[in-house]
């Protein structure tokens, strides 16, 4: 036992802030955020926070003046999940080098505990992905992404604006695979087709950096096969009025809408292909409204107007289409810019009454961990605690890349 310590709560929780952000990929890759508003009293579950997104403008062409209001927009995130791990120990376990401890229980317990937020946080953006890109067969079902899907997700990226250079793509194992032999005979430097063999997995290529992540979700879309839509004319909206839908939608099924299309969002002109908004919440069949993303926001007296996001208004009657086949399960990995979404997480409250308590932050995560004593095992129980919230901040900066499960 020579060397070994008592450990403190505060190092343990100093430990543990510090593997989170180091053992899951995602989470890793998004827009993680601390809110030191609550680092005295501590938050609790409910509590609210406003994020800022991004201005857009439209550009004036000749010498007159066009002064425009600047809207900012902004969303409520609501910090509504608590998740933790909790473990027991005697006495005796507690007195051992802060090493043993860490790769003993600690780190399984992060391990455990990222996983299971990563996958709260994809499956919850499911309805905030605005994108959607697939390699498919001659009947339209998903078949394994190709060079050209991906790059398909890149051309997507650009032509939403999203910022370059640090572009991700968080891939299931599976298709991790199928990609590795896909590129590997492309002519690519030495090292990485090495690094590709050695390691069976992607890194750098086709402008983004490739992360192999467990958590990535399935899909499955619902059962729709038509609908129209009601009433012409609607823009600025993020929900779309119908007429009674056949069969049911998904959050994060993808459709699109006849006769409007996509435009490039700085130059505001049209792609030539149909607009892909995400269903944000489930509809049941029969319903006569469908909650999207993005808001329609269409041209006004045929003049770009700020946060335009189509060509037109939906005509009258304009068929409602899925974008890939109804009942599908496919596996849905993401290409993205990170400040697609966001997670923030506060402080926790302190209680009194435990043996020791404790709190840390870093890179924008916050933890806490309390030890206190359970007198009918004569153990102690040691908890580990983080409060977050997420949201899609800006999802046409994410693409869903398809791949059959």
């Amino acid at each position: 036992m020579a060397g070994n310590q008592i450990l403190t709560i505060s190092m343990i929780t100093r430990a543990a802030v510090r593997i989170w952000k180091n053992t899951n990929f995602f989470i890793q890759n998004i827009n993680t955020q601390y809110d030191d508003q609550f680092a005295r009293d501590g938050a609790k579950i409910g509590t609210s926070l406003r994020i800022r997104l991004p201005n857009e403008y439209t550009v004036r062409h000749g010498p007159a003046a066009q002064p425009q209001d600047t809207n900012e927009q902004q969303i409520v995130m609501t910090l509504a999940t608590q998740d933790g791990v909790d473990v027991s120990f005697s006495s005796v376990e507690r007195t051992m080098q802060l090493d043993d401890y860490v790769e003993r229980i600690l780190a399984p317990k992060i391990a455990f505990l990222t996983a299971d937020v990563a996958y709260t946080i994809m499956a919850g953006l499911e309805g905030s992905v605005a994108n959607y890109v697939s390699n498919v067969d001659g009947s339209g079902a998903v078949m394994s992404p190709t060079q050209f899907t991906v790059l398909r997700a890149r051309a997507a990226l650009m032509n939403n604006s999203a910022p370059p250079g640090q572009r991700k793509l968080v891939f299931a194992p599976n298709t991790g695979a199928g990609m590795v032999s896909t590129l590997s005979g492309l002519l690519n430097p030495a090292p990485a087709i090495s690094r590709q063999y050695m390691e069976g997995t992607m890194y750098d290529a086709l402008g983004f950096r490739w992360f192999e992540d467990q958590t990535v979700i399935q899909h499955t879309t619902g059962s729709f096969t038509a609908g129209t839509v009601a009433g012409a004319g609607q823009t600025g909206v993020a929900t779309l009025v119908t007429g009674a839908i056949s069969g049911t939608l998904n959050a994060g099924d993808f459709i699109t809408i006849a006769g409007v299309f996509a435009i490039n969002r700085l130059t505001r002109q049209t792609l030539g292909t149909l607009k892909q908004f995400v269903v944000t919440a489930n509809v049941l069949g029969g319903a006569t409204a469908i909650p999207i993303y993005p808001a329609l926001v269409a041209p006004v007296g045929g003049q770009p107007v700020q946060y335009q996001t189509v060509t037109a208004s939906p005509a009258a009657g304009a068929a409602i289409s899925l974008v890939n086949l109804a009942n599908e399960v496919y596996v849905k990995n993401i290409a993205y810019q990170p400040d697609a979404f966001t997670m923030a997480t506060a402080d926790l409250e302190l209680p009194e009454g435990v043996w020791e308590r404790s709190r840390a932050v870093f890179d924008g995560i916050s933890m806490r961990s309390i030890l206190a004593y359970n007198p009918q095992t004569d153990q102690a129980i040691d908890r580990l605690d983080v409060l977050f919230g997420f949201l899609g901040t800006r999802g046409e900066w994410a693409v869903a890349v398809a791949d059959r499960p």
